[in-house]
């Protein structure tokens, strides 16, 4: 017998429901991290858990929680992805690298990087807002896998139902304003893709230009 396997005969096993119903939802948050193998700091955990419990202010905002999100989910990505995801995952960050240094590209907080081709003078819209656009999309390689421009018909659709690259750059736009985003995969579609040109993992490029916030 174990040292490990005394210490847990020894212990007190869970009686009534608060106590049995709290150890049942350790045992599964912890499972699911370890599933996913995302590591944990057990002290912080605690105090982040103890703080929500309390009701008192959490140390970290939820743009920060969002952002701590999105990196680790990133590093999992990079340590998960195999084959031709791989692949496809190194070449977009690779892309983005070098793009990032190119006169005229900004690049926001989540990632999203974009250059203002026309900058027009109307109003910006809210995510709430349903707009209608002309839009040109390439992968990095210039295939083109959508464009309202070669139809030669605008599309509408309301800002908050698209890819997050989309709702938070459209959101950069004044009326009028023709920006080019460049989107990386965890802003576009992610470890699925879409359709038969779009990769998983794939960083995409758009042309936009934002012709109306419709209801305004």
């Amino acid at each position: 017998m174990t040292a490990d396997t005394t210490r847990a005969q020894e212990a007190k096993k869970p009686e009534s429901l608060t106590e049995r119903i709290s150890y049942a939802y350790g045992l599964m948050i912890a499972r699911q991290l370890s599933d996913r193998g995302i590591e944990i700091d057990l002290a912080r955990f605690s105090e982040a858990f103890k703080a929500v419990m309390e009701k008192k202010e959490p140390l970290l905002s939820e743009d920060e929680v969002s952002a701590a999100f999105a990196e680790n989910q990133k590093m999992l990505d990079a340590k998960n992805a195999t084959g031709p995801d791989k692949e496809n995952l190194d070449k977009g960050i690779a892309f983005l690298a070098e793009n990032a240094k190119k006169e005229g590209v900004k690049t926001t907080a989540s990632g999203l990087q974009y250059e203002v081709i026309k900058e027009g003078e109307g109003a910006k819209p809210k995510s709430t807002d349903e707009v209608r656009v002309h839009y040109h999309g390439t992968l990095i390689d210039g295939k083109v896998f959508d464009s309202s421009v070669e139809r030669g018909e605008p599309t509408e659709f309301p800002l908050n139902r698209v890819i997050p690259g989309w709702t938070e750059g459209v959101q950069l736009m004044s009326k009028g304003s023709k920006y080019r985003f460049f989107i990386p995969y965890d802003l576009a579609y992610g470890d699925r893709g879409a359709g038969a040109d779009i990769k998983p993992y794939s960083a995409l490029i758009f042309e936009v230009e934002l012709l109306d916030i419709l209801g305004q």
